[in-house]
């Protein structure tokens, strides 16, 4: 995973003094490897103007996940030895319909466990994480854009933005009242006298929540003019683009998009399309964006196809 080393001296003279360096810290005859990481990092840090290694945001390490047949056997879906995503890049993921192009993002998001292995976000490995703790890591460091947009019916385009700036900001001890909240919200009607005092909950001068943020979002996705209307009264497209306002609202470090332009027209899919990357170039957030789209596909520089790498695919499960 070494990406650049950049030397100031030669590299015999910085071999040199990593040597001096290693004895110094080192007892005679001893060999532990975590000194000489420490040694060998210090020593580079020192001579160079970039770091040792570039960051890595996602890495997925070993990542297995089945699902159960009717009849109790088991289905196999991934199979990943690794894949990652450095720091503010931006890549494509591809496959043929049923790969398990969305059961890998479920599983980065922490939505959906692995049977084993690591999924390592910004440093953090999310499986050690109890539920309520990657719930709320998902929602600080992770915008999702999923397939069928899950916005909340009785809330307008603007609130459902900011609601995801207001969950993601409630204290460690409200995360059970939370739960609560999502599960009654997820299940009222448009309209009921709940959905408003909610509403009245949310009110948009609470701490973390930027209104002005979710505003800009909305006039960039070409909403502006629909920012009070609720999901009933929004197209699919409409719908969409609302989705991608939301998760880009917590300034998120990993971006998931799934099929963000499959429902949209031919005129607002580049649109949404300039938003997610542009966004993510400003605020240097990495994007996995999985599309079916060979014209979204063509403008990313990484393009990954999930059959090369899960080795479920490799070996012929009919998926």
């Amino acid at each position: 995973m070494v990406k650049q080393l950049s030397r100031t001296k030669p590299l015999a003279q910085i071999v040199r003094q990593l040597a001096q360096h290693v004895a110094s810290l080192v007892p005679k005859g001893a060999n532990h490897p975590l000194v000489m990481d420490v040694a060998i990092r210090d020593i580079f840090l020192a001579q160079s103007n970039l770091p040792l290694f570039a960051p890595i945001m996602l890495l997925l390490r070993d990542v297995k996940k089945s699902f159960t047949e009717p009849d109790g056997s088991p289905l196999p879906i991934l199979d990943i030895e690794e894949f990652h995503v450095d720091a503010g890049e931006q890549m494509v993921l591809v496959g043929k319909s049923g790969c398990g192009k969305t059961t890998l993002l479920h599983v980065i998001a922490g939505i959906t466990r692995p049977d084993c292995g690591k999924v390592r976000i910004n440093d953090w490995d999310i499986t050690l994480m109890p539920e309520a703790e990657c719930d709320r890591f998902r929602a600080e460091h992770i915008g999702y854009v999923f397939q069928t947009f899950n916005l909340l019916r009785g809330f307008s385009a603007l609130e459902n933005v900011m609601l995801a700036m207001r969950f993601a900001r409630l204290p460690n001890e409200n995360a059970g009242a939370l739960t609560q909240v999502a599960a009654v919200v997820l299940d009222l009607a448009a309209g009921l006298p709940m959905v408003e005092t909610l509403a009245q909950w949310l009110n948009m001068a609470s701490p973390g929540v930027d209104r002005k943020r979710a505003v800009h979002l909305l006039e960039r996705v070409g909403l502006g003019h629909r920012m009070t209307h609720k999901p009933t009264q929004l197209s699919v497209g409409e719908q969409q683009r609302v989705a991608v306002a939301r998760a880009l609202a917590n300034r998120p470090k990993l971006l998931l998009a799934d099929e963000p332009t499959a429902n949209v027209d031919a005129g607002h899919q580049q649109q949404i399309l300039d938003l997610l990357r542009a966004t993510c170039r400003e605020e240097k957030v990495s994007l996995v964006l999985v599309t079916h789209s060979p014209q979204v596909a063509e403008q990313f520089g990484r393009v990954e196809r999930l059959e090369e790498f899960n080795r479920v695919g490799k070996r012929g499960y009919d998926l």
